[in-house]
């Protein structure tokens, strides 16, 4: 599977995005080489498409299979786009912190540690539905990855569309997220307006 390997902090300085939206609390004190240069529209557009892909931790594919999947959902394709990217497990166990960043999230579903609705799921782009609860393997419970996890994420605000449970490790999706609720920093009608070009 193909990796950015690009440092975060960097890529945060150059999208203009706040670490804290991937979970992590360092600062970047450097000013970004672009800053007070003017973007021309598609810039703009661009920019919001990378900032999305670099949120989610996805690639060019996967994303714009996501974008026509929206596209072929009712009501607006932006909106869908984002309820789409909030649903997959690996993001729900993020913000529900059982998980430090979306990556070890991603890391935590590839090794069989979680279960939906009982059932073992392994694929992290797996898209939760309301009414699902997903939990951590009993015999992974027990482990101190997790008590770690625990630890650092107590403090971490929950999304109000899910109910999570940090003593016994488990999530249920009380309702699908409308865009109220998703508190990332993108315009989604950008990334739609590049999309449509």
């Amino acid at each position: 599977m193909a990796v950015n390997r690009v440092p975060v902090l960097k890529r945060c300085r150059s999208l203009d995005l706040n670490p804290v939206y991937l979970g992590i609390d360092k600062k970047s004190h450097r000013q970004s080489k672009r800053a007070g240069k003017k973007t021309s529209e598609y810039g703009l557009q661009l920019r919001e498409k990378q900032k999305a892909k670099f949120i989610y931790g996805m690639l060019e594919k996967p994303f714009r299979n996501y974008y026509e999947k929206a596209a072929q959902m009712k009501g607006m394709v932006g909106e869908n786009l984002l309820v789409l990217l909030e649903t997959r497990l690996d993001n729900v166990l993020f913000r529900a912190g059982l998980g430090r960043t979306r990556m070890e999230t991603r890391q935590i579903v590839d090794h069989r540690n979680v279960l939906v609705n009982g059932k073992c799921v392994n694929i992290p782009s797996y898209h939760v539905k309301a009414g699902d609860v997903v939990e951590i393997k009993e015999n992974a419970k027990s482990s101190q990855r997790f008590k770690d996890i625990v630890e650092v994420t107590a403090g971490r605000m929950v999304a109000p569309w899910l109910e999570s449970d940090l003593e016994n490790l488990k999530v249920t999706v009380t309702q699908l997220p409308t865009r109220e609720m998703i508190d990332i920093p993108v315009d989604e009608m950008l990334i739609v307006e590049l999309y449509s070009k």
